[in-house]
């Protein structure tokens, strides 16, 4: 079976997080076909709770300046931008990870969803409740032809920002990003 392990958080046999592998499994064994490229989460949990500290990641592995006029950026103190900024350039309590849920939350917190949440999920589920249903165009991830395959997701997360800057509605965000996931699943399979 070809498998989609798209989820928040996970224990990675690497010791890494994973969260957005695609494994190809039989009864006996499984194999790492293809995950998210690694981005760090600065202070671990914590950016769990911070889907701003997500974004903030998120934009700083793709080479995406922090515009005052993103919104995890505006929710992020000065102070806090500095430390996150050093723990980012040195690894210092950065943990790697693979998770889609992480992206979804970055996704959300850049479209201006939300900056912090009560619950796990919390985030990727007001993105998806607020996806256009008319808009079909999908964002692009890039696919690093590896074993196993690395999905970056640099290429999204960079139009997600060029789009908030030009004050694409909110709805379309979701729509596009949500496209990109299926239209990933699809490509991988």
């Amino acid at each position: 079976v070809i498998g989609f392990a798209f989820d928040g958080t996970g224990y990675g046999d690497d010791g890494t997080i994973w969260g957005g592998e695609v494994l190809l499994a039989d009864y006996a064994s499984s194999t790492r076909a293809a995950h998210l490229q690694y981005v760090p989460l600065p202070g671990g949990d914590a950016t769990i709770k911070r889907p701003y500290r997500a974004a903030l990641a998120h934009l700083w592995a793709a080479s995406v300046e922090w515009h005052e006029a993103l919104p995890p950026v505006a929710a992020c103190s000065a102070t806090e931008q500095k430390i996150l900024q050093r723990q980012l350039a040195t690894n210092l309590n950065c943990i790697a990870t693979s998770s889609m849920g992480r992206l979804f939350d970055a996704v959300a917190a850049l479209a201006g969803v939300r900056q912090t949440v009560t619950y796990e999920a919390q985030a990727a589920i007001e993105l998806e409740a607020l996806a256009a249903t008319n808009v079909h165009e999908p964002y692009n991830f890039a696919l690093l032809d590896e074993a196993p395959i690395k999905i970056a997701a640099a290429p999204l997360v960079r139009a997600v920002a060029e789009d908030v800057l030009a004050r694409v509605p909110v709805a379309v965000i979701a729509a596009k990003f949500h496209h990109a996931v299926a239209d990933l699943i699809l490509q991988l399979a």
